[in-house]
């Protein structure tokens, strides 16, 4: 671990494994060798946390998830084993810059949004603290998409973040398991009168395992993260190749690795939907036949510790299939009766909602069900009459809310609710923020709540502060570490010990710095993709997440385009300089999100062309949002924008990240939103918008037209998109985003919230002018912020859902 052992590792590997010399300029090959370094040391701690859970026996848990967006490795990998400084004098010595070897490795393109970051935070922290847990997803070999911005427009392109390989990850082929699509089923009845199903004739798959280690802060424990990638079960057919038809005799190969080729395939289209289906039930039946692969191995077919033993945590609605393939499992290929099979499962599943849409909720078609998994719809079928039956004894007769709760929803195409699915068959249901939780149990799952209100409980989000203070702002970790300890890294509350450092003047010289220093950085990051410049003294206005209507980046743009209309007014007399920065990707099947981004662009064009402008307003859409651009974006941002319609985020976790670096938000009352406002206290929050019983009684008549027949400002911005002052050579093309926003139908209520949100941005301007006031919320701000860490998260999870035992692991040196 010390810095000769490093140098000569180094060497070694850049010499000897990649065969380079000093004539190398290429920092990549630099960077895959200092992985290998890095990499060594990690599993040696892996192989003894292995042996230690073996040697234990303890009871695991399994998280499974269709995302896990990691990032970068390097960096969190150097930090949580304790060698920063190390290895930074070894790459000192070797003449090397560590920072650009750093920035040499790609974002690991394995999700999309804030699903995927919180499965990643989420492992930091079981491993921080000791928990047996194993993540479980897929080796998707393409990510989401690369984002280029041309004439204001998404394009997408392919994300190949696997074009040179994964120095960090082990191909464990020894593990791979067989999974099943197509074919149908037969019924065959023993000589006692049993019955027992095969499903046959089926087009089957390989899921090949590839493990990374996930560390622990600095105490020797390293978890696993293994992902499935798909492969034929014959790479090529000789037949078909030595006949001629060369394309043929690699189709089957090509099929089945198409399954883990692209994150998300955009699913407007039928082959889309049968894609991501097949996604879904190779990650839940390669996992869950792993976990049981294991447990035969060492217990034999005796399954009666197996719910003590077990956890699965479905992240989201799309593991939900593992309910029935549990059920398929124990019953057709290990002889347990339904009963049996129905009480392990029921006691070993565990079911996050992220999501208050019902859109959002995933449906299958029983025909597509029943085509691609047949075997896999009569269990459902099955669990579904076996749950019906169940509510039919609390409430007789009932027959709405039987047609309510059925996993099976009736009209002209049947469609399979993998949510209650989820529901049924697992012990424990969360949400992810207190809103969040209670709306669930009032709205969406208001039956199931009624049925089973012990199995509802709210854990709220929160992201791991070794990657997102410490390992994004060292600068700014390393004052607080010096005024407070360095016991925050893995008891985040500590921060509050922060709070009286709010009246120390000299610190609050210091912090500003620091704040200032990493702004000059964000602006040097923006300059290598915009020829613009920002000015590190205005306001820092940053909205960087997923492009959707609901998370509202359009009203951030008609606040844009009012402050614009402001200058050209010349009503500057209290003007406070401000950069706008917006930043993420739309799915590529979404129109309206793509319109958005088209619009932010183009206003964009006019105010930073604009001489009267200048540095009093700048609005830059950063392409390609990941989280890599997030640790460079995060610490350099003064006002963080959390303005969604109230009721429709389920937590956020950017507002964390923000908050933990001492940006201030602006914010309704929505998700995490309402918690973070509790934790720092109103007066250090902007708040604005209806709240969510608002929301929902204004849909019953609401006006927008009279809304903006009513304010002059809005008025005036509505009228500079009308008249086409931001597309002048392009008539037409946001007709649509004004239909949307001046529809009496628009669920996202943009109108409605407009005037409040210019009202708290006036008092956000007002704030800011008072640079040492401002200061103080921002101490504020990050002292407030201990409880959203993912280590309180996950001790929640497991002191009220998986109940682990936290296991030692000798190494931590």
């Amino acid at each position: 671990m010390d810095k000769e052992h490093l140098v000569a590792d180094f060497k070694h590997y850049y010499g000897h494994r990649l065969g380079r010399d000093e004539h190398c300029k290429s920092p990549h090959y630099a960077y895959e060798a200092l992985a290998m370094v890095v990499s060594d040391r990690l599993i040696v701690r892996w192989k003894e946390t292995y042996n230690a859970y073996r040697d234990e026996d303890c009871k695991r848990a399994f998280y499974l998830s269709m995302e896990f967006l990691m990032g970068r490795t390097l960096s969190n990998a150097m930090l949580n084993l304790g060698i920063n400084n190390a290895v930074d004098n070894a790459m000192y010595e070797l003449g090397l810059e560590l920072e650009e070897l750093i920035d040499s490795e790609p974002d690991a393109g394995l999700g999309n949004g804030g699903l995927g970051r919180l499965a990643a935070c989420f492992i930091d922290s079981c491993a921080t603290l000791q928990l047996p847990v194993t993540g479980y997803g897929l080796r998707y070999e393409y990510g989401m998409f690369s984002q280029d911005i041309v004439n204001g427009e998404q394009v997408e392109k392919p994300d190949h973040w696997l074009r040179n390989g994964n120095v960090w990850e082990i191909e464990r082929p020894e593990y791979t398991h067989r999974i099943k699509f197509g074919g149908r089923t037969e019924t065959h009845t023993d000589e006692l009168g049993n019955k027992k199903v095969y499903w046959v004739d089926t087009h089957d798959i390989l899921a090949v395992p590839f493990d990374t280690p996930i560390p622990g802060y600095q105490n020797g424990t390293v978890n696993t993260l293994r992902l499935w990638k798909a492969t034929a079960t014959e790479e090529f057919d000789l037949q078909e190749f030595n006949a001629g038809d060369y394309a043929e005799s690699v189709a089957a190969k090509n099929t089945a690795e198409n399954i883990t080729m692209v994150l998300y395939p955009n699913d407007a289209n039928e082959n889309g939907k049968v894609l991501r289906l097949r996604q879904q039930y190779l990650l839940a039946s390669a996992s869950l036949q792993d976990v049981i692969a294991n447990w035969v191995g060492r217990h034999g077919n005796d399954f009666s510790e197996f719910a003590a033993k077990n956890c699965f945590q479905l992240n989201d609605t799309h593991p939900s299939i593992a309910v029935a393939e549990l059920m398929r499992l124990l019953i057709d290929m290990y002889g347990l009766d339904w009963d049996e099979a129905w009480h392990i499962t029921r006691n070993t599943m565990a079911y996050t909602n992220h999501t208050l849409l019902p859109e959002a909720l995933e449906r299958w078609s029983v025909d597509l069900f029943k085509q691609l998994l047949p075997r896999l719809m009569e269990v459902i079928f099955d669990i579904n009459a076996h749950f019906l039956a169940e509510v039919s004894a609390r409430w007789p007769g009932d027959i709405d809310r039987l047609a309510r709760m059925s996993l099976i929803e009736e009209g002209p195409q049947q469609q399979v609710r993998m949510a209650y699915l989820a529901i049924v068959g697992s012990y424990s249901v969360n949400g992810v923020a207190e809103l969040h939780s209670k709306l669930l149990q009032q709205g969406l799952f208001r039956d199931f709540y009624e049925l089973w209100p012990e199995k509802f409980n709210n854990k709220t989000n929160g992201v791991t502060p070794r990657r997102w203070l410490a390992g994004c702002n060292p600068e700014l970790a390393q004052l607080i570490t010096g005024a407070i300890g360095d016991g925050w890294l893995t008891d985040l509350s500590l921060l509050k010990n922060l709070k009286p450092f709010a009246d120390d003047k000299t610190f609050r010289e210091r912090w500003y710095q620091v704040r200032q220093n990493a702004k000059e950085r964000l602006i040097n990051y923006k300059k290598q993709e915009h020829d613009i410049d920002l000015d590190a003294d205005a306001l820092f206005d940053v909205q960087v997440k997923r492009i959707h209507e609901y998370k509202r980046q359009l009203l951030n743009v008609l606040h844009v385009i009012h402050l614009y209309d402001r200058i050209k007014r010349g009503d500057t007399a209290t003007w406070t300089n401000r950069c706008v920065l917006i930043g993420g990707k739309a799915a590529p099947g979404y129109y309206m999100a793509k319109k958005i981004i088209k619009l932010i662009n183009n206003v964009s064009h006019v105010i930073n062309s604009d001489p009267d402008i200048g540095n009093k307003l700048k609005l830059v859409f950063m392409p390609n949002y990941r989280v890599s651009a997030m640790e460079k974006i995060c610490p350099g941002t003064d006002l963080s924008e959390q303005i969604s319609t109230a009721g429709k985020e389920a937590s956020g976790t950017g507002n964390m990240k923000f908050m933990m670096n001492g940006a201030l938000t602006i914010g309704t009352l929505d998700g995490a939103n309402i918690e973070i406002r509790e934790e720092v206290g109103h007066e250090n929050f902007f708040l604005f918008g209806l709240t969510e019983a608002q929301i929902e009684e204004l849909s019953h008549h609401y006006d927008p037209a009279s809304i903006i027949s009513q304010d002059e400002d809005l008025q005036r911005v509505m009228n500079l998109l009308e008249c086409g002052h931001f597309n002048q050579f392009e008539p037409g093309i946001f007709d649509d985003i004004i239909a949307s926003v001046k529809s009496p139908h628009d669920p996202w209520k943009t109108v409605a919230d407009f005037r409040s949100y210019v009202d708290a941005q006036n008092r956000v301007e007002d704030a800011y002018r008072d640079k040492d006031h401002w200061i103080r919320m921002s101490i504020l701000n990050c002292a407030a912020s201990g409880k959203f860490s993912t280590d309180r998260t996950i001790a929640d999870y497991n002191d009220n859902i998986w109940k682990l035992t936290p296991v030692s692991v000798g190494n931590k040196d």
